[in-house]
């Protein structure tokens, strides 16, 4: 049984405020820069719960406990 899968966890080493745009980014593959980009231009487009999103993933999302590799 294949047991290697990708876990969503909050960064602590390349985070900001929450480590949850740094964390999206490391389980995307992509560069957390978009992902903090996108999600500040969608609260400011109008999708304001993002905010609430954020919130509740930091809140739910567990941090990181060993560095992984970038």
């Amino acid at each position: 049984m294949n047991t290697n899968y990708k876990q969503l966890t909050r960064s602590t080493s390349n985070r900001m405020i929450a480590g949850v745009c740094a964390g999206l980014g490391e389980y995307l593959g992509i560069d957390p820069t978009i992902v903090r980009l996108l999600t500040v231009l969608a609260f400011f487009t109008g999708f304001g719960g993002i905010a609430l999103v954020y919130l509740i993933m930091a809140l739910i999302v567990p941090e990181q406990t060993t560095a992984q590799p970038q």
